[in-house]
């Protein structure tokens, strides 16, 4: 039986989104041997992450737009070499405000050729399982903490930081510019099929065709997508980032700390498979709305914990259930907006999304910092959990089920 090369596309893309979130979040890996040699602080270097967040952001919207003009290869080849060169380029930094330039605005940059390019690719190969396959990239995402995270660990024990970090520099070209050229376009494009349909009085699987970008940006389901989205991200971005700190303010060791963040993640990749599969049999506008529910609880959850074993327990639902519902929202654009502008689309919708995540992380220092602890923290994620679910209400029904006038 003849492979059908979407599913080709979908393990380049999973292979590409491991290595490259992996090589860009290494440098949690990097941070105190980058602290002890340099004598940089560490607020300085992981201020470098926030950059990556904002730059990738708004990068992905250009690099969506490219990826509807010219198609996703040459986007994410270029994704490729320029991760690599923002790596090798970070490793000869010999400032701190150079090291926070050239990582923030290159390596982010580059993230973001990768991310968005991908999903809008796959959301055109496939209509049956399309919530499936995305959520199966995603997880190629998620597998980057226990794959390119351990070796960075190998590397700064046997190396300094600067060749270690040229080394995955090295890797991300060796992986990412070859498996490029797998990623490539579909060749039927499910819009001129919809045209018959819509001819023929049928319901449309998606929007007007011949939509324009400027249109679906202003539409409604547009602006509910970005919103929902960032509410989301800015959800769970504060509990995911000061895991392992609250953990240590309640007294838990330090290898018992990390080991909750492995859990999440852990507990991520199962969740994408779970949600995926769900979103193809229930649609992915229902699961994603019980999802959000579900995630503000678990939100909130951990303004109770205290031991280890509650500790894991809120990780593993809470990572289960953020890892499921992320994927979803390439699903539910591809239901309103054609093929043609999905890049465009997604890009928009990801700038909300990386605000959301920029966010977590210095508010939730900030209440710690104010307060002396977390507690409001949880409180507050919780808060913006239920907002999200009930901006995602809000969506209008898809197109495929407005009742379409029959032809005379």
């Amino acid at each position: 039986m003849k492979l059908y090369y979407g599913w080709v596309v979908v393990v380049a893309g999973a292979l590409m989104g491991c290595v490259a979130i992996g090589a860009v979040f290494s440098l949690a890996v990097f941070l105190q041997p980058m602290a002890d040699a340099t004598q940089w602080s560490r607020t300085g270097v992981s201020s470098a992450m926030t950059i990556v967040f904002l730059v990738m952001g708004f990068a992905s919207f250009g690099w969506g737009a490219l990826t509807d003009r010219f198609g996703p290869m040459p986007v994410v080849l270029a994704g490729g070499v320029l991760l690599g060169l923002g790596l090798l380029l970070a490793s000869r930094a010999t400032s701190l405000i150079e090291f926070q330039l050239i990582y923030g605005i290159i390596v982010g940059a580059a993230a973001g050729a990768v991310f968005v390019p991908t999903f809008a690719t796959i959301t055109g190969w496939f209509e049956k399982h399309r919530s499936l396959a995305v959520s199966l990239v995603s997880a190629g995402m998620g597998v980057a903490p226990m794959t390119v995270s351990p070796f960075a660990s190998w590397l700064i024990t046997h190396y300094d930081w600067r060749t270690a970090q040229l080394m995955i520099a090295i890797l991300a070209w060796a992986v990412l510019v070859p498996t490029a050229f797998l990623v490539r376009r579909a060749p039927a494009e499910p819009d001129a099929r919809q045209r018959v349909v819509a001819a023929a009085g049928m319901p449309m699987g998606a929007a007007d065709p011949d939509m324009t970008a400027g249109q679906a940006l202003s539409s409604p389901q547009s602006w509910v997508l970005a919103l929902t989205y960032f509410c989301c991200c800015a959800t769970h971005s504060g509990p995911i980032f000061h895991t392992v700190s609250y953990a240590l303010a309640c007294g838990l060791p330090m290898m018992a700390a990390v080991t909750i963040y492995s859990v999440e993640g852990l507990a991520g990749l199962g969740g994408r498979i779970l949600f995926g599969l769900a979103g193809d049999r229930f649609g992915a506008k229902r699961v994603l709305v019980t999802g959000l529910f579900a995630q503000a609880l678990g939100a909130g959850a951990y303004f109770f914990v205290r031991q280890l074993g509650e500790f894991y327990a809120v990780a593993a639902v809470f990572g289960l259930i953020y890892g499921g519902i992320m994927p979803l929202y390439a699903v539910i654009a591809r239901e309103y907006f054609p093929t043609r502008i999905m890049g465009t689309v997604i890009g928009a919708s990801t700038i909300f999304s990386s605000l959301g995540m920029a966010l977590g992380p210095a508010v939730g220092g900030w209440i710690y910092d104010t307060t002396g602890g977390y507690g409001w923290l949880y409180i507050a994620s919780a808060g913006i959990g239920f907002g999200a679910m009930a901006i995602a209400l809000l969506f209008p029904p898809y197109p495929s089920d407005r009742p379409v006038a029959q032809p005379a």
